[in-house]
């Protein structure tokens, strides 16, 4: 099978929907497939390469806001369409990557797209946005969501169309308890680690904010693994608060990098306001880490006590109490969750079984395209 793909962003972009993206990707061509992808260039990319047998294309895209969205897409639009002839399925990532794949879908190429991240959940409660992701989701023959939550959105927004909640996958291979790659200030001393980017819908302000209560109970030091335009505002927030040595900003690093950071904590902190299925929460599951996190979007869907616990967004007192208890437990029970983590996204949310799941969504959609001609 020929698959055609276009995303928004795509590694060595950093984030959740380039992991998936690629992780998908790579997946199909394991499986004897062939997939070709369409995708932006904000960065000193290569233009054209092939990654673990995926070939892929990059197009430029100014900036990582709406205006640089829009043009991505337009963009996308003339390499979409020189592949028309080639490509047996159209699988895009996001809402706006439905745009370059109309015109293959008015031409019988039958289209999936799936919906990842938070910004669609909060287009849609706005009435200027909402008939335009309604004319988009109408051109999918089969819609795949990153969580329940996104799942019934796009429902209310198409409720004839099939949509199914599908939750990310984790590459268990690559994610696995390894050698750490932080050491410890002292043998007394724990670490936490946050894998999220710095912007305001990832929460990273609250686990700042709960630091100086977790510092009360424990000698914790703080990893954030990532970068965001909010970088400056939360140092000067460390500094306001007494704990900038405590605090320590690694900035992005590559998805390679990522196991042996994460193997290095002692929990895991998820402090999301808004939140589709984590890919960096299955990847700490895969790696053992017992988690906290926000009690949002697709987050409980994939956490829940014998794993970690789930606390209210925004609140650094539930996030400092939930933190410091994780860390007040045995060895022996942290071990426990880790490993029951582990043996979760294994059974439930492995690549493979992802792909197993994807291929029988195309084939549905071949089916309604050929219907529909």
């Amino acid at each position: 099978m020929n698959i055609l793909t276009h995303c928004i962003y795509f590694p060595p972009e950093v984030g959740g929907l380039e992991t998936h993206a690629f992780t998908l990707a790579k997946a199909m061509v394991e499986m004897g497939h062939s997939v070709h992808v369409v995708t932006s260039r904000s960065g000193d990319f290569p233009k054209s390469e092939v990654m673990a047998g995926v070939e892929v294309e990059r197009r430029y895209c100014p900036n990582k806001k709406l205006s640089g969205w829009v043009i991505t897409t337009l963009a996308g639009i003339a390499p979409m369409k020189k592949r028309r002839g080639w490509a047996d399925i159209c699988h895009v990532h996001t809402f706006p990557s439905i745009v370059p794949a109309i015109g293959l879908r008015k031409k019988g190429v039958p289209l999936v797209a799936t919906l990842h991240t938070s910004h669609f959940l909060r287009l849609a409660k706005k009435s200027l946005w909402r008939p335009i992701l309604r004319y988009l989701l109408s051109k999918p023959d089969v819609i795949l969501a990153a969580s329940e939550e996104i799942r019934d959105v796009a429902l209310g927004l198409c409720p004839k169309k099939p949509v199914y909640a599908l939750v990310n996958a984790a590459d268990v291979e690559l994610f696995r308890p390894v050698k750490p790659a932080i050491e410890r200030v002292s043998p007394e001393s724990k670490i936490a680690v946050v894998p999220r980017r710095l912007f305001e819908k990832n929460g990273v302000e609250f686990i700042v904010r709960a630091m100086p209560m977790i510092l009360e109970r424990h000698d914790v030091n703080l990893y954030l693994l990532g970068d965001g335009p909010l970088k400056e505002s939360l140092q000067a927030l460390c500094i306001e608060l007494g704990v900038a040595e405590k605090v320590h900003f690694l900035g992005a690093r590559p998805h390679s990098a990522m196991p042996a950071l994460i193997s290095s904590a002692d929990v895991i902190v998820i402090p999301s306001l808004i939140e589709a299925t984590s890919v960096a929460g299955l990847e700490a599951m895969a790696c053992e880490r017992p988690i906290v996190a926000s009690n949002v979007g697709g987050l409980p869907e994939i956490i829940d006590s014998e794993v970690g616990v789930l606390v209210p967004p925004m609140d650094p007192k539930a996030l400092a109490k939930a933190v410091s208890d994780l860390l007040s437990l045995p060895e022996a029970d942290l071990r426990r969750m880790g490993k029951a983590a582990r043996e979760r996204v294994v059974e439930r949310w492995s690549v493979p079984a992802l792909a197993k799941r994807v291929l029988s969504y195309y084939r549905e959609a071949a089916e309604l395209c050929a219907k529909d001609k």
